[in-house]
């Protein structure tokens, strides 16, 4: 059994193209839907998931192969790797191997995954992905790579902030780092609530660290109200001197305590 789109039923598409993620993807006839995915984050990263309309039903190893189109005459078969695709699960390979489909594609040949079938030990399954009609579609996906983001979700759904002296200004490296945090909110569509806890050093009086801890929390919920975040998603609170994390008897320990501890909570897909 061999899945494979005809050169008229080949298309590729660009189907997410933001700064948080970039997803490519390909309808094989019959069978399922082939999806390139990278995210944003620290490391470059890449994924295929195959979505089957009929999930396997065991487990089984998986060859991958580069197969030569009909027009690379004498062009022989090439063994990319094995793997397995798991009962109930869709296939899914990632990292170099995803990588070098993605450049098998390039020069006009054809990835194909080969196994047997859960159903039929003595037949063999082909799934092939067309390399018709994707160059384009490439070229805008890799362009979309580009421009992702070099932070992810987790990298910034915990985050600690520092003040100056008697401030409601964030330091500059903390200023960045807010920048950032706005950033992907704005692109992103599944951030359910922002949490903001404000503290101060003991310096000043109780009444008065408590009212500059105020003073931040309002400035940073106006901040993310901003960049269109609902108000009921956005909860602030102000501890003033409270819950101090260092001792506040030396300047590097005051620097610790005049902080904006913020965390993002997102909704499940």
């Amino acid at each position: 059994m061999h899945y494979l789109a005809s050169p008229t039923q080949s298309h590729w598409q660009l189907k997410q193209n933001t700064p948080l993620a970039c997803q490519l993807t390909h309808t094989i006839p019959g069978y399922g839907q082939a999806m390139f995915e990278s995210r944003a984050g620290k490391k470059m990263n890449m994924g295929l998931t195959i979505e089957m309309l009929r999930p396997m039903g065991k487990t089984r190893n998986v060859e991958l192969l580069s197969m030569p189109p009909n027009w690379m005459a004498g062009e022989a078969v090439k063994r990319i790797e094995r793997v397995k695709f798991y009962q109930q699960f869709d296939g899914y390979v990632d990292g170099l191997t995803a990588w070098a489909l993605l450049s098998d594609l390039e020069k006009g040949r054809i990835p194909t995954f080969s196994y047997q079938d859960w159903q039929h030990r003595n037949e063999l399954v082909q799934v092939g992905l067309s390399h018709v009609g994707f160059a384009a579609p490439y070229q805008e996906f890799s362009q979309c790579i580009h421009k992702l983001l070099p932070y992810s979700f987790e990298d910034i759904a915990f985050t600690v902030l520092h003040y100056g002296v008697d401030s409601d200004e964030l330091n500059p490296a903390s200023q960045k780092r807010l920048g950032q945090i706005a950033e992907f909110i704005r692109h992103s569509t599944d951030i359910s609530l922002v949490l903001v806890a404000t503290y101060t050093d003991s310096s000043g009086s109780k009444g008065s660290n408590q009212a500059l801890s105020e003073r931040r929390a309002k400035k940073l919920q106006d901040y993310f109200l901003s960049l269109g975040l609902a108000p009921d998603r956005i909860e602030v609170q102000a501890y003033g001197e409270r819950r101090p994390i260092a001792p506040n008897d030396n300047p590097i320990g005051k620097n610790k305590n005049r902080r904006v501890v913020i965390s993002l909570g997102r909704s499940l897909p």
